[in-house]
């Protein structure tokens, strides 16, 4: 079950894997990939992990990509873990993503991970506009964006889960890739941002909405 919600003009759908989906535009956005994370971690002598984040992440994209079929994909930064995963991706692995593009406009927002364009296509932007809604990688105090970078998250008893993050000026993505952690939704650096009718809005089967206070 995914939620529907409205930011300034649009008429929203947050979907159960993380992704939103604007059915008016034909859009589907993610945020924070962190394509090559387990890649990056190794090359600079950090955690070795099981180097099956990307084609996790790829899979469900994939799927996203099948039942909405957007004309348009926002990918709201930190889409690579660095720049240098960026140009090391597995062969097959950039050939999915290639696939993935193909017949789509394809827009890469600069995050902090991957501040600069990538050798892949799409168009590269510091930030977008649309329709009264902006898109950028972290939140401003400027009404009707939509954002990501804090990989957002919410306790429940026996587990923790992603979460949009939802109030009536913003929406805050939870991180779309595998092996990215986050940010609980009690944090100082969250609670200011949003107003305090917010909600948390967790992903996984369903999406399941509650006050973020």
């Amino acid at each position: 079950m995914p939620y529907r919600f409205h930011l300034g003009p649009a008429a929203l759908t947050a979907l159960p894997s993380g992704a939103l989906h604007w059915p008016d535009q034909n859009l589907l956005v993610v945020s924070d990939l962190h394509f090559g994370k387990s890649e990056r971690l190794a090359r600079r002598g950090g955690a070795l992990l099981p180097p099956y984040e990307t084609r996790a992440t790829l899979t469900r994209l994939d799927a996203d990509l099948e039942a909405t079929r957007p004309a348009h994909v926002i990918c709201l930064g930190d889409s690579f873990d660095d720049l240098t995963a960026a140009g090391e991706m597995e062969e097959t692995d950039r050939l999915w993503l290639i696939r993935l593009q193909a017949g789509r406009e394809w827009t890469w927002i600069e995050g902090n991970h991957d501040a600069g364009p990538v050798s892949l296509g799409g168009t590269h932007r510091a930030e977008l506009r649309l329709n009264g809604l902006t898109f950028r990688h972290i939140a401003t105090s400027e009404p009707h964006e939509i954002s990501g970078h804090y990989h957002p998250k919410a306790r429940l008893p026996g587990r923790t889960a992603p979460c949009f993050l939802i109030d009536e000026s913003r929406a805050i993505l939870p991180a779309y890739g595998a092996y990215t952690g986050g940010l609980f939704c009690d944090h100082p650096d969250l609670q200011v941002l949003l107003g305090p009718r917010a909600l948390a809005v967790l992903t996984g089967r369903t999406c399941l909405p509650r006050p973020m206070r």
